[in-house]
């Protein structure tokens, strides 16, 4: 019997973005559950200057077990793609040497540079199959402001926003603003995930102080209205074909937290509640998961994508966003509802590169020169 041939998986974690260090522990957890009698995992940390190394499963992390203090090892050899390469497409950037072969990328890049379609641009032009949407629909759904106008064209109910640019700053009005969406309301930088840079506004002072802070992180702020309601979240997973999985609910304990925030995502254990599945009537679970599956296919999404919305008292459901290369860290949703349904994560990782490489043999077929 022949023996099949592991596929070599490049996990590229890390990156310039305020989420480096939640994608550093997505990364140790992908790494750890995939299949090594499938997959060779290749190991390759971008750090927050943007360099690029290859490192070994021993020493690639810094203080993993704590998420205040977890990094990434600089120590190794810096690597680079040569992007017209057939194979070894990994070289060392010190002797330009080549200096491996790459068969899938897996990104656990969360956030701008990895999550916004400029990564993927790189892996297309390398010619090399990855996990996850491609460049269209990981741009649009990165970019808050844009996601929500193409949910209001495909007829996909959202909350009210309006978004500004830097070079805006100085017009925005806190008093029309208010005017539109009320109080109290959202501040974010308009890409970027892991809640960084969101505050909640009560007040005129919040205000001023959240816009500068949102600015800090973007060159684009968006401000949403306050939904009243349970924060519902639901997993897709597929490309031509989607399917979603059973719905979970965030529950932010209230007494520790104003709303859920970076620190209570990823720092206080006691920060929010997921309650998996959620408490919901069948057609109410029926009803969130169609609205998922609709949502990632109006945002031409492909491979995976977790879908955030609200459950109003009405009975209403309103999409807040969707995450496009999804966390698998220890308190992920994403992963967290498909292991509900027995679709534990080495299975689930098996079918996201599965994905990438089926998608990536029906790109091959088509035509590159006119006959």
């Amino acid at each position: 019997m022949t023996k099949t041939k592991k596929l070599r998986v490049a996990v590229i974690f890390g990156g310039k973005s305020a989420e480096h260090e939640v994608s550093l522990q997505s990364a140790r957890n992908i790494i750890n559950a995939m299949d090594k009698k499938k997959f060779e995992p290749v190991l390759i940390g971008i750090d927050k200057e943007g360099v690029w190394h290859l490192n070994d499963a021993e020493h690639y992390l810094l203080n993993s077990d704590n998420p205040k203090l977890i990094a990434l090892n600089k120590t190794a050899r810096h690597v680079s793609f040569h992007p017209g390469a057939r194979k070894n497409q990994l070289m060392s950037v010190d002797s330009e040497k080549k200096i491996g072969h790459i068969d899938v990328i897996f990104p656990v890049l969360h956030g701008p540079y990895g999550e916004d379609g400029s990564i993927q641009g790189l892996f297309k032009l390398a010619n090399i199959p990855f996990v996850g949407p491609g460049v269209l629909g990981s741009a649009v759904g990165m970019d808050k402001d844009v996601m929500k106008r193409l949910f209001r064209d495909a007829g996909i109910p959202t909350s009210d926003f309006v978004a500004f640019s830097r070079h805006e700053k100085n017009k925005i009005s806190f008093e029309a603003v208010v005017d539109r969406l009320g109080l109290p309301l959202f501040v974010k930088p308009a890409n970027l995930g892991s809640s960084v840079g969101i505050s909640k506004v009560k007040t005129k002072t919040e205000f001023k102080k959240a816009v500068g802070l949102a600015f800090q992180y973007d060159r684009k702020i968006i401000i949403e209205e306050n939904i009243p309601g349970r924060e519902i979240e639901c997993s897709v997973l597929g490309n031509e074909f989607p399917c979603a999985s059973i719905p979970g609910e965030v529950i932010s304990n209230a007494a520790h937290h104003d709303f859920y925030s970076y620190e209570a995502k990823y720092i206080d254990e006691k920060g929010a509640t997921l309650e998996i599945p959620a408490k919901l009537s069948k057609k109410m679970i029926k009803a969130v998961q169609d609205i998922a599956v609709r949502t990632f296919q109006s945002l031409c999404l492909e491979g995976m994508a977790r879908v955030d919305m609200f459950l109003t008292p009405e009975g209403d459901l309103l999409v807040n966003e969707v995450n496009t290369l999804p966390g698998f860290t220890a308190v992920s949703m994403y992963p967290k509802l498909w292991e509900a349904v027995g679709k534990k994560g080495t299975q689930l990782i098996s079918e996201l590169i599965d994905l990438a490489v089926r998608r990536f043999n029906e790109e091959k077929k088509l035509k590159t020169s006119v006959d």
